[in-house]
C-alpha cells in the first residue's frame, strides 16, 4: 500500500510537470529548461522553511512568484531569438540553473543538498502520512488541471494555438506573438514551481541531481509520447513513462542498469511515436 502511495505521489509531481511543459510546447517552443523551473520551487520552498522558518503556504506561494518572474526574465532574453536558437537557449538556462544550484554551496549547499525539509503543516494541521500527503498532492494537481484547462479553453489559450499552427497570421491580427510566449513560459515556470514545492517537502531532502538536464528531457519526453492540445494528453505520457520506469523495479535489475534500460525504451518509444504517431497517444497536433 504504501508503494502505490508513493508512486500516486510520484505521479502527481510529474502530471505537473508534463501539464506545465505542454503549455509552451503548444506554442511551438520545446523547452529544455523545465527541470529548472522544478528546482527552483524545490530550493526556494526548502530554504524558506528551513533557514527561514516560513511554514508551507508561504513558501509554497514565494516559490511560484520567484519561478514565475525568473520564467519571465528568461522569455525576455530568449524571444528575439527564433527557431531552434529558442530550443538551444532554454537548455542554456537549464545548465545555468544546475550549475548556481551545484556550485553556489554558501546558498545551496551544493552537492551535499538541502536536508531535513519539513513537512507541510496547513492551518496547523501537519501532512504527516503518506495518505495525507497523496491527497495533498492530489489537491495541488487538480488544482493546476483546473487552471491549465481554462488557460488552455480561453482566448488566450486559442490564441497560442493559433501562434502555433501560423504565427504570421497571428501577427496579422494583432496579436503579439513574443508577448503571448512570454506569458505562457511565466505561467509554466509557475506550475512547474508548484511541483517542486511538493516534491521538497515530500522528499525532505535534495540537491542538484534532481534537477538536471535529464530530468528537462524526460519531462519533454512525457509530453511528446501523450501529445498536446488537452490537459489528459501529458498526464496520459506522465504516466506511461513513470510507469516503464517503475515496472522495471521487478526485474531486479541494479539502479545503474535499469535506469539505462529506461532511457533506451524511452528513446525507442519516442522514435515509434514519431513514425506511427506523430500526435502523441491522444494529442490534438502533430509534432514538426
Amino acid at each position: 500500500m504504501n508503494y502505490l502511495l508513493h508512486l500516486m505521489i510520484i505521479a502527481e509531481i510529474y502530471i505537473m510537470l508534463s501539464l506545465s511543459t505542454s503549455l509552451v510546447v503548444q506554442t511551438g517552443i520545446l523547452s529544455l529548461a523545465q527541470g529548472a523551473f522544478f528546482g527552483i520551487g524545490a530550493y526556494t520552498t526548502a530554504l524558506l522553511m528551513v533557514n527561514l522558518g516560513f511554514g508551507f503556504s508561504p513558501a509554497f506561494v514565494l516559490s511560484i512568484i520567484v519561478s514565475t518572474l525568473l520564467s519571465f526574465a528568461m522569455s525576455l532574453v530568449l524571444l528575439p531569438l527564433k527557431g531552434d536558437h529558442v530550443i538551444l537557449g532554454t537548455l542554456g538556462f537549464q545548465v545555468l540553473i544546475f550549475s548556481v544550484l551545484y556550485n553556489w554551496v554558501g546558498l545551496t549547499r551544493g552537492s551535499y543538498g538541502i536536508s531535513s525539509i519539513p513537512r507541510p503543516s496547513i492551518a496547523g494541521f501537519k501532512i504527516d502520512s503518506l495518505i495525507l500527503f497523496a491527497l495533498l498532492g492530489l489537491g495541488i494537481m487538480a488544482i493546476v488541471c483546473g487552471f491549465l484547462t481554462l488557460v488552455f479553453r480561453s482566448p488566450f489559450g486559442r490564441v497560442l494555438r493559433a501562434i502555433r499552427d501560423d504565427e504570421t497570421a497571428a501577427l496579422g491580427l494583432g496579436k503579439k506573438a513574443d508577448s503571448f510566449k512570454a506569458r505562457s513560459i511565466a505561467v509554466s515556470g509557475a506550475c512547474a514551481a508548484a511541483a517542486g514545492s511538493v516534491y521538497a517537502t515530500y522528499m525532505t531532502f535534495i540537491d542538484p541531481m534532481s534537477f538536471t538536464t535529464d530530468s528537462s528531457i524526460l519531462i519533454l519526453s512525457m509530453v511528446i509520447v501523450g501529445g498536446v492540445g488537452n490537459v489528459k494528453g501529458p498526464a496520459i505520457g506522465a504516466l506511461a513513462l513513470i510507469l516503464i520506469s517503475e515496472s522495471l523495479r521487478f526485474l531486479a535489475l541494479p539502479y545503474s542498469l535499469a535506469s539505462n534500460v529506461s532511457m533506451i525504451i524511452y528513446g525507442v518509444l519516442l522514435v515509434l511515436l514519431m513514425r506511427f504517431r506523430p500526435k502523441g497517444l491522444v494529442g490534438r497536433y502533430q509534432f514538426d
